[in-house]
């Protein structure tokens, strides 16, 4: 079995974090104006008393879902259906993807507590599935990996039959930061694409293609029976065939599950939204991704990487049922 071995030069990240975080993308004199949504687009806002007891115990144990730093819009849905996402290695990144709204800047030291808290938390709200993502921590050789095997392990003692999904970085395409995260299993292994490689540098500036390739690639080989997933958004200035290209290429590197949502541009600071996709259109980008044999596509306006996981794992998850027998609970 060959691994992909992809690594990044050493860079001096320190000189590109702005000494406050910051949510801003692009320059203020060179404002992006949103696009009016269409009428397919509706996006509610989360309300509700399971949203607000489960954001008032986000509060107390200190912890960041990205369904609230990303303003996921299934955010309500989601959590009243026992799904949620929970953002780890804290709430600032190394890194200034274009379309995202955590924010950027100089990290904190890295929190060796929050593992437990946050399984503690997934124990608390009695969750379904838990997706364990994290902002990048492009300062530390491992990229964090050690937390993300630690909260698998303590989420399944806390919780079993809690499926488990971990939204990983690239790692800048490093097996050992990979397989750190492989040996405890998750039944879902995602990183997402994004977007084509045409437009890799403008979306999201210090990633690269090849390292989402060597990621989903590697983390086939090193345990085939964990499902990888991964996702892409439309609406940056792609074409179709490119999107569908991207999807040949994750077909290649052994996806098993594939995401396409909508990019809704957060607000002027972040890059614009070159125009919306048709219903029609997502529903073709589902029927190419099923015949060249992806297991599972999600293909709307408002997919994310979430959306309908605990489903995909009780149909799909050899982990699972290997864990909770064929049920699974």
């Amino acid at each position: 079995m060959r691994l992909l071995r992809r690594f990044a030069p050493r860079n001096d990240i320190k000189e590109l974090m702005p000494a406050t975080p910051t949510r801003d993308r692009v320059n203020p004199q060179v404002e992006a104006r949103p696009l009016r949504r269409p009428e397919w687009i509706k996006v509610r806002a989360p309300s509700g008393e399971v949203y607000e007891r489960l954001q008032t115990l986000m509060r107390s144990k200190e912890l960041h879902t990205v369904c609230e730093e990303a303003m996921c819009p299934n955010m309500g849905e989601c959590w009243g259906s026992g799904t949620a996402t929970f953002l780890m290695l804290g709430d600032v990144c190394t890194r200034t993807c274009a379309f995202c709204d955590i924010k950027h800047g100089k990290p904190a030291l890295l929190d060796w507590g929050e593992a437990e808290r946050v399984a503690q938390a997934v124990k608390t709200m009695n969750l379904k599935h838990a997706v364990i993502t994290s902002v990048n921590r492009d300062e530390r050789r491992d990229g964090g990996a050690p937390i993300f095997a630690m909260v698998i392990r303590r989420i399944r003692e806390l919780l079993p039959g809690c499926s488990i999904e971990v939204l990983i970085p690239d790692f800048k395409g490093s097996v050992e930061a990979l397989k750190i995260v492989m040996d405890a299993r998750p039944e879902i292994l995602n990183h997402n694409v994004e977007t084509v490689p045409r437009l890799f540098k403008t979306v999201q500036p210090q990633d690269n293609y090849e390292w989402a390739a060597a990621t989903l690639s590697n983390a086939k080989k090193l345990d085939p029976e964990v499902l990888t997933k991964s996702g892409i958004m439309v609406g940056l200035g792609e074409t179709m065939d490119e999107v569908k290209a991207v999807m040949r290429d994750q077909r290649s590197w052994g996806v098993d599950i594939l995401t396409i949502g909508q990019y809704l541009q957060p607000s002027k600071k972040h890059l614009s939204m070159q125009r919306y996709y048709t219903m029609e259109e997502f529903a073709e980008l589902r029927d190419y991704g099923k015949e060249i044999g992806f297991q599972w596509v999600e293909s709307n306006p408002l997919v994310r990487s979430s959306y309908h996981a605990a489903e995909q794992v009780r149909a799909l998850s050899v982990v699972h049922r290997q864990l909770y027998g064929e049920s699974g609970t």
